[in-house]
C-alpha cells in the first residue's frame, strides 16, 4: 500500500460524509427545499424510512396486460411515476403475477388475469373501483380492478392516495364508486385569456397556440381532474361569447377535449343563448321559432363531428342582462328544453343555471326570485335538463341557507353549484378552506321528505330516484405557478372534487388527506394546520359577514368591505350592501318572515317555522332572515350590538393566531410554500383588520350604540374607510365603480 492510498480513502470517505449531510438535508428538511406548488397534491416524494420498506414488499411488481387503452396507459404510467417517487425504486414490469407484492390492474376486458378472478363488480358501478388484496398464483397481489377504464385510473389514484397517506395496504377491501355522475369544473374563462372571478392568473387554455401546441399544463390539469374524480370541465365563461362556436374555436376545444379524454374529462361549453342571431343571422332567438331550433340542431351536429363525446351546454339566461327566453315571452324550460332536443340524440346534456334575477316583474326580495321563477315550471324540463342551483339564494356569500328550490322541484333534475374561487372570501391571499362551506352545504336538510332530506341526497338522486346528477364548482385554477394562486387554494379544488365523489366525506377527513399529500403526515405539522383550515371559514365569515349578513362587499371588485354602499343611479338595488343589511336606527338586518318579504314560506313548514321565529332561528342566520333592534337580546345574554361587533374582533383574533401557529411550522415544509403562505397570512391580516375597523365605523355611525367594554374604537373615522378603495382587482373587469380618480388613502 502506498503513502497516497490512505489519503485518497480519507478524501472518499470525507466526500461520502458531504454528500450524505447534503442528502439528509435535502431529504429530511423540507425547510431547506424550495417548491412552487406546482405538483398540487400529487407530489410523490419519498416516504419515510419505515413506509417505504412496509411498501415496497406490497409494490414489486406492476401486472398489466398488453395493448393498453390510452386511459389504462395513464393508470400504468400513474402507478409507475407515484410508486417510483414514493417507494425510490420502480416496480417490475410484468404481464402475470410471479412473486408476492405484485399490483395487478384492469378491466375483465382488458385483463385476462382480472377476468379470472370472477370478482363482483357490480359495486363499482360505471365508474367506481375494487382494491382487494388477493392470493394469485401463490403469491400476494393488490388488484385494483374496474368495470371501465376510467375507473381502473380512479383506482389507481385512489391507491397512490393510501400510500401517501400513510394508510396500511396489507390486507385492502375497498369499494368506492361516485355518488353523482356528473363532477363539473366550470371555468369562468374568456377567449382573450382573462378569468372573470379568477384569482391565479389568465386562462389556462391558450387559445391563441391550440390546436397546434398543446401544453403539458393541459395534461397535468387532467391529471389532478383525476386523481380526485372530475370527471367533466365547462372550458369558457358562463358569460360567453358566441365565437366559442365557430368552427375555428370548435377545432381548438376539439384539441383539448382530446388531451383530457385519457383521463375521463370531458368538456362542456356554455354558449349566448342569443346565438342564432349573433352568429345564424336569424332575426330571432325565440325558442318556439322552427329556424332556431333547426340553426342550434345543425349547430349541435356540427359539434359533435369535431368532438365525439361532447357532454352539453352551461347556460346562462335573463341574467345580468343577458339574452334569455323570457325576452321572447317564453318560459325558463321552453328555453332549457329547446337546446336539450338538439343534444339528447347525441347523449349531451344541458344544464341551465337557476341564477336568475330582475326579470321582468320580480319579488322585492332577491332571495325569492329564482324559487319563484322555477317552482311553477317543476316537471317541464326535458329529461336532459340538470337545473343548477347555486348553493343558496344570493351570490356565493360566506354563509347563506340552503337554496330553497332544492326539495322543492321533485319532477326536476336539480345539480349543486359551488364556488370554488372565492369570489367573496378573500380572493387568492386569504387562507380560507371551503370544506367546511361545501359540507355545511350539502349536509343541510331541506325536510321536504322527513329528516335525511339533505342537499346531498336531493342531488345524488336517491331522495327522487334520478339517474341523471351533478354537482359543479366554479374554478379557481389558472396561469400561476401553484396552479390556484395560493398553496392552500388548492385545497378547495381538492375538496370539491373528493366530496363530489362522496359527499359523506367530512371536511375534516378531506383536509387531513389534503395536507398529508401535500405537506408532510408528520402529525406535528398535520394537526395544527387541519385545525387552522377547519376554522378559517368561520373566521372569514366573522370579520366580514357575521350572523346572518350579507353582500357587504365594497361595489364591483366584491373586495374589501363596502356595507355603505348604496343603491347607484341606473343600477338594480339588489347590486348595494344596504339593500341587504337594512341597517336603520331601529335596527339590523333583512326581514324575510311573513311580515317581511316571507322568503321562509319557500321552506318546509318546519323550517319556515324555525327561521320565521328569532328565538329558533340559528344565530349564524339570524340577521339573513330577521331585523331586529340593536339592542336585542341574544341567547348569549349579549345585545345584538355587542354580538356584531364581538364577531368582527373573534374573526381578526383567528387570524392573527392563524400566523402564530404557521410561524413555528417552519421545520416541517420547504421554505418557499412557508413564505408564501406566511405573507399571505400578514395580508389576511390587514385585511380582517380593515373589516373589522370600516364595518364597526359604519354600523355605529347608525346604531349609536357605544362598543362593549375593552374593544378598541376603529382607528379611523367612517369618511375616511369610505374614502379608501382599490380601483382594480385581479379577476374582476373594468374599474370598481366606487372608485373615483382621485387620491386614494392608505388604510390604516
Amino acid at each position: 500500500m502506498t503513502r497516497r492510498q490512505p489519503l485518497d480513502r480519507l478524501r472518499r470517505a470525507l466526500w461520502m460524509a458531504l454528500w450524505l449531510v447534503i442528502a439528509v438535508a435535502l431529504l429530511g428538511a423540507p425547510g431547506a427545499r424550495a417548491d412552487d406548488g406546482y405538483r398540487l397534491w400529487l407530489r410523490y416524494d419519498p416516504l419515510e424510512h419505515q413506509w417505504r420498506a412496509r411498501y415496497s414488499a406490497a409494490a414489486a411488481e406492476l401486472v398489466a396486460a398488453s395493448g393498453l387503452s390510452p386511459t389504462l396507459q395513464a393508470a400504468q404510467a400513474e402507478l409507475l411515476r407515484g410508486l417510483t417517487g414514493l417507494l425510490g425504486a420502480a416496480p417490475r414490469a410484468t404481464d402475470d403475477v410471479t412473486q408476492d407484492g405484485a399490483i395487478l390492474f384492469g378491466t375483465p376486458t382488458s385483463s385476462p388475469l382480472v377476468k379470472g378472478l370472477a370478482l363482483d363488480l357490480r359495486p363499482a358501478g360505471r365508474e367506481g373501483y375494487l382494491i382487494r388484496t388477493l392470493t394469485i398464483h401463490g403469491h400476494r397481489a393488490t388488484v385494483i380492478a374496474a368495470n371501465t377504464d376510467v375507473g381502473v385510473l380512479y383506482g389507481a389514484f385512489g391507491f397512490l392516495r393510501l400510500l401517501q397517506t400513510r394508510a396500511p395496504v396489507d390486507h385492502l377491501d375497498i369499494a368506492s364508486s361516485p355518488r353523482i355522475s356528473r363532477r363539473v369544473l366550470d371555468h369562468w374563462d374568456n377567449l382573450d385569456g382573462s378569468v372573470e372571478r379568477g384569482y391565479a392568473g389568465d386562462s389556462l387554455w391558450k387559445w391563441e397556440s391550440l390546436p397546434e401546441y398543446l401544453s403539458p399544463r393541459y395534461t397535468d390539469y387532467a391529471r389532478a381532474c383525476a386523481s380526485i374524480g372530475i370527471n367533466g370541465a365547462v372550458l369558457n365563461n358562463v358569460n360567453a361569447t358566441p365565437f366559442i362556436l365557430t368552427p375555428l374555436y370548435l377545432h381548438k376545444v376539439a384539441a383539448l377535449a382530446g388531451v383530457l379524454r385519457p383521463y375521463g374529462v370531458r368538456v362542456y361549453l356554455s354558449a349566448p343563448f342569443s346565438a342564432p342571431v349573433t352568429l345564424g343571422k336569424l332575426k330571432t332567438a325565440d325558442p318556439l321559432d322552427p329556424h332556431v331550433q333547426a340553426w342550434w340542431s345543425a349547430k349541435v351536429n356540427e359539434i359533435y363531428r369535431e368532438i365525439p363525446d361532447f357532454g352539453g351546454f352551461l347556460m346562462k339566461a335573463n341574467s345580468e342582462g343577458q339574452p334569455g327566453p323570457e325576452d321572447y315571452g317564453r318560459t325558463q324550460a321552453q328555453g332549457a328544453d329547446l337546446l336539450a332536443r338538439a343534444l339528447a340524440r347525441h347523449g349531451g346534456i344541458v344544464m341551465w343555471r337557476a341564477f336568475v334575477y330582475s326579470t321582468g316583474s320580480h319579488s322585492e326580495d332577491r332571495a325569492r326570485q329564482a324559487y319563484d321563477t322555477f317552482k311553477p315550471l317543476d316537471g317541464e324540463f326535458a329529461d336532459n335538463v340538470l337545473v343548477q342551483v347555486k348553493n343558496g339564494p344570493i351570490d356565493f356569500q360566506p354563509r347563506e341557507p340552503f337554496h330553497p328550490l332544492f326539495g322543492a322541484m321533485p319532477h326536476t333534475h336539480l345539480m349543486l353549484e359551488l364556488q370554488v374561487s372565492k369570489e367573496y372570501l378573500g380572493q387568492r391571499t386569504s387562507f380560507v378552506y371551503l370544506g367546511p362551506l361545501f359540507e355545511e352545504a350539502l349536509r343541510d336538510d331541506t325536510w321536504t321528505r322527513g329528516a335525511g332530506s339533505t342537499v346531498a341526497r336531493v342531488i345524488d338522486g336517491s331522495l327522487y330516484g334520478e339517474r341523471l346528477t351533478a354537482i359543479a364548482g366554479v374554478a379557481n385554477t389558472g396561469s400561476s405557478r401553484s396552479w390556484c394562486g395560493s398553496i392552500f387554494n388548492q385545497a378547495n379544488w381538492y375538496a370539491f372534487g373528493r366530496l363530489a365523489w362522496d359527499p359523506d366525506l367530512s371536511a375534516a377527513e378531506v383536509a387531513a388527506e389534503w395536507v398529508k399529500m401535500t405537506f408532510t403526515s408528520d402529525r406535528r405539522f398535520v394537526a395544527p394546520v387541519v385545525q387552522m383550515m377547519l376554522g378559517s371559514r368561520e373566521a372569514a365569515v366573522d370579520y366580514m359577514t357575521p350572523l346572518g349578513l350579507a353582500s357587504q362587499m365594497a361595489a364591483g371588485t366584491h373586495f374589501g368591505p363596502g356595507p355603505w354602499v348604496a343603491p347607484a343611479k341606473g343600477m338594480p338595488p339588489d347590486w348595494s350592501s344596504t339593500y341587504y343589511s337594512r341597517a336603520d336606527a331601529s335596527g339590523l338586518g333583512f326581514d324575510r318572515t311573513a311580515s317581511g318579504s316571507n322568503a321562509t314560506a319557500q321552506y318546509s313548514p318546519r323550517l319556515a317555522a324555525q327561521y320565521g321565529n328569532a328565538a329558533a332561528c340559528p344565530d349564524n342566520l339570524l340577521l339573513w332572515f330577521h331585523h331586529l333592534s340593536w339592542d336585542y337580546r341574544m341567547r348569549s345574554g349579549r345585545t345584538l350590538w355587542d354580538s356584531l361587533v364581538l364577531h368582527y374582533g373573534r374573526g381578526v383574533d383567528w387570524v392573527r393566531q392563524a400566523r402564530k401557529t404557521w410561524s413555528k411550522l417552519s421545520p416541517y415544509v420547504d421554505s418557499q410554500r412557508y413564505r408564501l403562505t406566511a405573507d399571505f397570512l400578514a395580508v389576511q391580516e390587514k385585511h380582517a383588520e380593515w373589516w373589522r375597523n370600516a364595518s364597526i365605523a359604519y354600523f355605529q355611525s347608525i346604531s349609536h350604540r357605544p362598543l362593549p367594554a375593552g374593544v378598541p374604537a376603529p382607528p379611523d373615522t367612517l369618511a375616511h374607510y369610505e374614502a379608501f378603495c382599490i380601483p382594480y382587482v385581479e379577476g374582476s373587469p373594468g374599474h370598481s365603480p366606487g372608485c373615483p380618480p382621485a387620491d386614494i388613502p392608505v388604510p390604516r
